[in-house]
Formats: C-alpha cells, structure tokens, sequence
C-alpha cells in the first residue's frame, strides 16, 4: 500500500513516500481503508520523536492520528462495525501503531464512530483529534456548565475553532484569543469576545471581559503563552485546562500555587480512558446540526512534507488534511 513514513526523527524532510504491506486486522481491531488523514500539531511532534512518552516507536514508521473512510475488514469481537460503513476517527498511532497517512490503517473501535449523515468525509477526516481533545477538555475535563464563561487560547485553529463552537453550543460565553485577520472568523463560530493576543494583554482583555475572571480556560496554544497568568484568567473555583501534547504541563509547583489560589491546572490526558464518549458526544453535537466543521484545507499525500511545516509554523485556520484514496 501507499504510504508516508520516517526512518528516523527529524524535520519535514524525513517524510518519504513508502509501499508497505497492507496491515491485517486482529481480535479487536478495524481495518480502515483511509478517504483523508487530519494533520495536527502531534503529527509534527511525533515525527520529532516528542511523543516517545507515549508511545514506542517501530520504524519505518506512519504518522497520523485522524482519518475517514470505509471499514475494510473487522477482527474477531468486532460487533458495532462492519465492512462497507464509513467512519471517522483516529488510527492506532497512540498506541505506536502505524497511522493514518496510508491507504490502510488499523483502529481501536472506540477510536472509531459512523459517520454523521450532516458530514462528508473530508470534513469528517479532521475532527477526530481536535474534536475528541475541545469536547474532553471542556465537557469531561473542565466539567463546563451552561452559564460559565470559558476562555479559548488560539480560536482559530483546529481544536480551538470547535472548542468555541461546543462550549457556545452547551451554553457557555465564550472568548477567544486570536490574530486580528481571524477576528471575524472567530466571532461566527460563536465567541462574544475575539482578543488580539499580538496587540492587547490577554489577561486584562479577559478582565475588562469578565471583571472576576473566567470559569475555564482551554489552552489550544501551549508554549507557556497562558500558564503563567491562570490565576490571574481564572476565578477561584475554575479550571485551566492544558492539551499535554502540545508539549505544555504546569510543573508541581505551578500546579501547587494555583490550587492554593482555588484554581485547577490539569491536562486533558485525564480524561484520555473516554475517548469513545468524547467522540460520540462530538459526533451527536454534529448530527443535532449544533456545530459545523472546521475550515478545510485539502492536500494531496505526495505533499505531507509542506502540510506539516505549515502546522508547525501556526496561524493555520482550521484543519489541513490529506487526500489519500484517488477517488475520495
């Protein structure tokens, strides 16, 4: 089969084209024949090796977390699917599985849900990741509630442009930190307050917004931008929510200090054992028609390579994914 693989970490330029042997399903396994594959910010930092505590690593190696598509073949004790359905979801990759950036994917069940009648699969093919990471971050993680307001750090991107959307959908207010080109963006997808991080103070924008501060803070962007001011973004009794593989997590005493002030600090991976209920409630948001899908921009496979030092670089609005199957 078709694919892109590493040999080895590195930049861009350690993607290749490879044929590989087309994988087999196993007792508890889906074989997903892939339409598109997403690509997220833990593509490129797999390919640099950053997610080795996560997972090991068997080269030649597949990245690609997200993907649609047609279930191809099921191994025994699969029962909610079957051969010929269309799904969406996420590979085996976190498991240190090959991914998604190949014609054929292996994938947990629990990984995988049907596809939404109110989706195409290349709309679809980006949700799994960002999706799963603004639901479980907000609903699973950050307990949102109808009435709190809710802070996004980087609306614009793949998981910030749906975390706007869910929360504003569960009933939250919603503000969000983005460039001023994506002001108008940000503002459609439902968030009352668009801050422009280059050129206001995130913080007092926020108190302007919220004189008390926010009830939950989901960190889309990482890199230390927010972390050191949460106590200051978040009232006592709220939540500050990372997303640990944008390789961002508060140490001890970070998390100590915040606790004393009556703030949370925690990672999304606490909740990362319900990942078939945070792709479900997404999948149901969607079919209620509460959400729409991430701006989408579709690139051939031979152009993995560019697609990630696109996401590397930032400032992407909404999902890049890529085209596998020719007649997708």
């Amino acid at each position: 089969m078709r694919a892109i693989a590493i040999d080895g970490f590195g930049g861009p330029e350690v993607l290749r084209p490879a044929d590989l042997p087309r994988p087999v399903p196993g007792p508890g396994e889906v074989l997903v024949k892939v339409a598109y594959a997403g690509v997220n910010p833990a593509d490129w930092k797999a390919r640099e090796g950053r997610l080795a505590g996560f997972f090991d690593y068997r080269f030649p190696f597949v990245p690609g977390f997200d993907l649609s598509g047609t279930v191809e073949a099921v191994g025994s004790g699969v029962s909610d699917l079957a051969p010929g359905m269309k799904v969406f979801g996420m590979s085996n990759q976190g498991q240190g599985a090959n991914g998604s950036y190949a014609e054929y994917c292996l994938a947990d069940p629990a990984l995988l849900a049907p596809l939404p009648a109110s989706l195409d699969l290349v709309e679809a093919s980006g949700l799994g990741v960002s999706g799963t990471t603004a639901y479980g971050g907000l609903v699973d993680v950050g307990v949102l509630q109808p009435g709190q307001c809710v802070l996004i750090n980087g609306g614009a991107g793949g998981v910030g442009s749906l975390a706007i959307q869910i929360a504003a959908a569960l009933g939250a207010r919603v503000a969000a930190t983005c460039s001023a080109r994506n002001a108008e963006y940000v503002a459609s997808l439902g968030a009352e307050r668009q801050i422009d991080y280059a050129n206001q103070d995130v913080t007092a924008a926020v108190r302007d917004w919220v004189e008390a501060g926010v009830d939950l803070v989901l960190d889309a962007v990482g890199l230390g931008t927010l972390l050191p001011n949460a106590t200051a973004l978040v009232k006592p009794g709220g939540s500050f929510v990372e997303i640990e593989t944008l390789v961002s997590r508060a140490s001890e005493s970070e998390i100590a200090a915040a606790a004393a002030q009556g703030v949370r600090i925690t990672s999304n991976m606490v909740g990362i054992s319900r990942l078939s209920e945070h792709l479900a409630g997404l999948a149901r948001l969607f079919e209620e028609g509460r959400i729409r899908p991430a701006v989408t921009t579709v690139m051939p496979l031979s152009e993995a390579a560019e697609a990630h030092r696109r996401v590397e670089a930032g400032h992407v609005r909404g999902k890049i994914v890529l085209q596998i199957a020719d007649d997708a």
